[in-house]
């Protein structure tokens, strides 16, 4: 562990109205990846510019064993539902609280106002960009919270009764808050980011993913940037696709200056000049 980034462990950064993220501990840095990829022990034997023209050529070329040779582990506090998105990225080891050993908490994910939106007409499992009425969007609210303190206590009902804690908790609504213990090294979560950045992914994960977001790029700002160059805000074009751009782009041309002025490195600009090739 880099002594420098110590201040970020244990952190807690908020999210949603009753979740957290905490960086619990983390193996690796820039220099351990590039250790990984040179297969050496000699830290600090080549210079930090050449260090990052390996990482971006790692990145840029999908050489992802080394991005591997890190890893995270947070402690995560998030609703149940949207724990039930996260938990998909199976390239994770998990260990989340169970409601059969413990009592389950008393804290629900209630949406923004501003979150309550209609059904999207486009895609079928997102909500639209169209926010309700705010009075009606207030009664919605107030519902949901309504019902879930009924369910609350209903669940402490049972307890009381002498129910089975993993009987008495089947009634709790998705809402409910949960938490885990998230270990994952870095090539798959920035795999996670990728997808759950995305603007198509669900708000309430996404403000997950862009907290795990600055979380990392602190810690890693070689790796991250060149991820969010050229995985993040990059774009794929398929076989069908590139066939249309060849019938338009026929005549592309540039100067080595404007390429340099692009912030391209000299392979870069080698690499750039194939893919124009490739296209007439």
């Amino acid at each position: 562990m880099d002594n420098n980034n110590k201040e970020f462990i244990g952190k807690e950064y908020k999210c949603l109205d009753h979740g957290f993220v905490r960086l619990v501990d983390y193996m690796g840095d820039d220099a351990s990846i590039v250790q990984a990829a040179r297969v050496s022990y000699g830290k600090g034997t080549k210079s930090v510019s050449e260090d990052t023209t390996l990482i971006r050529y790692l990145m840029r070329n999908q050489h992802t064993s080394p991005f591997e040779m890190v890893e995270l582990k947070f402690h995560i506090r998030l609703p149940i539902f949207v724990a039930r998105q996260w938990i998909r990225h199976r390239t994770a080891n998990v260990n989340e609280y169970s409601g059969r050993y413990s009592e389950m908490s008393d804290d629900f994910y209630l949406p923004e106002l501003t979150q309550i939106r209609s059904q999207s007409l486009v895609n079928k499992q997102a909500r639209s960009e169209v926010e309700i009425d705010p009075h009606i969007s207030q009664n919605i609210i107030s519902s949901m919270e309504n019902s879930q303190k009924e369910s609350y206590n209903e669940y402490q009902d049972y307890l009381e009764m002498g129910l089975a804690r993993e009987l008495a908790r089947i009634n709790l609504p998705v809402s409910n808050y949960t938490e885990w213990y998230w270990k994952i090294d870095l090539h798959n979560l920035f795999r996670f980011l990728k997808l759950r950045m995305d603007h198509h992914a669900q708000y309430e994960i996404q403000v997950y993913a862009k907290t795990i977001a600055e979380i990392i790029k602190q810690i890693y700002p070689i790796s991250y940037q060149a991820f969010s160059d050229y995985i993040l805000n990059s774009v794929t074009f398929s076989h069908s696709e590139l066939s249309l751009l060849k019938t338009k782009f026929t005549n592309l041309e540039f100067t080595d200056e404007e390429l340099k002025s692009a912030g391209l490195s000299k392979s870069e600009i080698i690499e750039f000049k194939n893919k124009i090739e490739n296209l007439k």
